[in-house]
């Protein structure tokens, strides 16, 4: 029995009455071809089921037109959403993305950083400024564009992209302070080999030192993010310190956690217990009391990525940018005045 040929871009360039560099452009560079022109490509690559030869496409242009990214996490919502925005940008331009999960190991994050490398990756995304060296050295052997996700260093030596966790710790401790709380709890994740919640952390302590408030290292817990984990540290909190007005939570999935202990504990939010979090997540608002929280701005992270990203492929440059976001303080139903 006689196999069907699979179509060939010469297929596709004779059904849209094109020349076969057409198509290749139009699959390569397609901002370079006339709406019109793409449009009868398109349909042609679609009535004939046309799969383009990705090895082909490289060999032609020298690249793989895939970029890699590895998450901590993608159960978190915060970084799906970056990465979706991530994607939707790349994929305007025809690229696609290649996604993978470091589960917040820096061991596993090199190893899935050298599993991209390998495939010819045309550049690079990772989250935070903390990895490993050997990360850094093999993503210059590669001399692809590379930009750190979800932190702000105007000192960093690698492109950024991100807000100021510091900052952002300062004004949720703050906040509390203006609400003459004096007794304070953190719930925090774990801080090795995560920079974002170191750093938030030392935005709290700042503010609380600032203030004349000590915080003693008994009412600071490290955690997963998991609401499980975060209702079982604000029960050890309290137990040992019933004293304390004000929690706040490493992010939201660790605030939820601790408004579970705290209705379990029949404790009212926010008229004896304050709570905050961080990331408002699109659950957030509706949480009953809504939540206090800091808006990270995901969706924009993951937009400017792209535009970075495929700016520097098209430059043929690896210029380093370093770009500053908004990182604000929403005010909920969570917190109130300090009651104690």
């Amino acid at each position: 029995m006689m196999e069907n040929k699979s179509p060939t871009i010469a297929d596709v360039a004779q059904q849209a009455e094109v020349s076969t560099a057409t198509v290749s452009r139009c699959l390569n560079q397609p901002d370079k071809v006339k709406p019109e022109v793409r449009e009868r490509i398109s349909k042609a690559i679609k009535d004939l089921d046309y799969v383009p030869s990705g090895a082909a496409r490289a060999l032609a242009s020298r690249r793989t037109y895939t970029i890699g990214a590895v998450v901590p996490t993608i159960d978190n919502a915060i970084f799906s959403e970056t990465i979706q925005h991530l994607q939707s940008g790349l994929t305007q331009a025809n690229y696609t993305l290649l996604l993978a999960n470091s589960g917040y190991s820096l061991d596993e994050e090199l190893r899935e950083v050298r599993s991209l490398l390998s495939r010819g990756i045309d550049g690079i995304v990772l989250v935070g400024e903390m990895h490993r060296p050997e990360v850094f050295a093999a993503i210059e052997q590669q001399k692809i564009p590379y930009v750190n996700l979800w932190t702000y260093n105007p000192d960093s030596q690698y492109s950024c992209i991100g807000f100021d966790h510091i900052k952002a710790g300062n004004h949720l401790a703050e906040h509390l302070i203006d609400l003459n709380h004096k007794e304070f709890g953190i719930i925090s994740g774990f801080q090795e080999d995560n920079d974002r919640a170191l750093l938030r952390y030392r935005g709290i302590r700042q503010s609380l030192e600032r203030a004349g408030l000590n915080i003693p290292e008994s009412r600071i817990i490290q955690c997963r993010y998991s609401v499980e984990q975060a209702n079982i540290s604000l029960h050890q909190l309290l137990d040992k310190h019933p004293e304390i007005t004000a929690v706040v939570c490493g992010n939201d999935v660790l605030a939820i956690g601790a408004l579970s202990a705290a209705r379990e504990r029949n404790i009212s939010v926010p008229e004896q217990l304050s709570i905050t979090g961080f990331d408002n997540m699109e659950i957030i608002p509706f949480l009953s009391p809504a939540l206090t929280t800091v808006n990270a701005p995901s969706r924009r992270m993951g937009s400017h990525a792209a535009e970075y990203i495929l700016k520097q492929i098209e430059n043929k440059s690896l210029d380093v940018e370093r770009l500053e976001l908004n990182a604000e303080l929403i005010i909920r139903d969570t917190t109130g005045q300090a009651q104690k």
